[in-house]
């Protein structure tokens, strides 16, 4: 459904190390900073990507925005949380943990990034 997604952050070099920590403990290689310093995490299925506000104001989060990734298993999950914890990330919402919905069982963790955007990891169980 998507193609990318590019969230704002202030400091592209800290919010990298982040990103690399969190996204490397779900099996993916670090970012690559192009020539106007924005970062991309290519992947088979899309891209994200961190940049610098192009209109010069600081990064903000998304008031109510979650950007969501899917990890194979519940320890992936612990291990991008762990990592993000580590790299600069804060812990929001509940503990590591299962959740049930409508939408059935899910294995989830929350954290914000450096640039206080809101992310989480996610594992299907069942």
């Amino acid at each position: 459904m998507f193609s990318h997604i590019m969230i704002g952050a202030n400091d592209v070099q800290e919010s990298k190390i982040f990103y690399d920590a969190i996204l490397a403990a779900m099996g993916y290689e670090p970012g690559v900073i192009d020539e106007k310093g924005r970062c991309f995490y290519f992947t088979k299925s899309g891209v994200f990507a961190l940049s610098k506000p192009i209109n010069g104001e600081p990064a903000c989060h998304g008031n109510g925005s979650t950007i969501g990734f899917s990890a194979k298993t519940a320890d992936i999950v612990d291990a991008w949380h762990a990592a993000g914890i580590a790299h600069g990330g804060t812990a929001c919402e509940d503990l590591p943990g299962v959740r049930e919905g409508t939408i059935g069982k899910l294995y989830l963790a929350y954290l914000r990034d450096p640039s206080n955007n809101k992310i989480c990891a996610l594992h299907r169980l069942g």
